[in-house]
């Protein structure tokens, strides 16, 4: 799996399905435009559904529901990470990451355009709320 830099300041959602789908940003998101889904609508970021249905659309199933995150090793060999959550006006938001426990090692591909290093092994710094894991790609 490569890592994938969103091109909008709030595409991580997006970027962590072109990932998943193993396409460019600029790919997934003309699938998703072509939903109705775009990087401005908060949904793609405080709710889980536009994410479902663009990974549906390459094919990719799912788990129907998040899980609760316990620890890096209960993980599974990929999920979709909730990272950064807070509240704002009562409202649930975060930065989707992808898990991924690859040949060398589990990373956790990052999408955020300021970091230095898009594969992170920072484990200890990164804080999940929950996950939703992902079938074979």
């Amino acid at each position: 799996m490569k890592s994938v830099v969103q091109l909008e300041r709030t595409g991580c959602g997006i970027a962590s399905v072109a990932v998943l789908a193993g396409v460019s940003y600029r790919q997934a998101q003309r699938v998703a435009k072509r939903l109705g889904i775009f990087s401005g609508d908060s949904r793609l970021w405080s709710e889980t559904h536009h994410v479902r249905r663009l990974l549906e659309q390459y094919g990719i199933r799912p788990a129907s529901a998040p899980k609760p995150f316990t620890s890096w090793k209960n993980l599974p060999d990929r999920a979709l990470l909730a990272i950064k959550w807070r509240k704002e006006q009562g409202r649930a938001f975060w930065h989707w990451v992808v898990f991924w426990r690859g040949p060398h090692g589990p990373v956790v591909l990052d999408s955020k355009p300021t970091l230095r290093h898009h594969v992170r092994t920072d484990f200890g710094r990164m804080k999940p709320k929950w996950f939703i894991p992902i079938a074979g790609c």
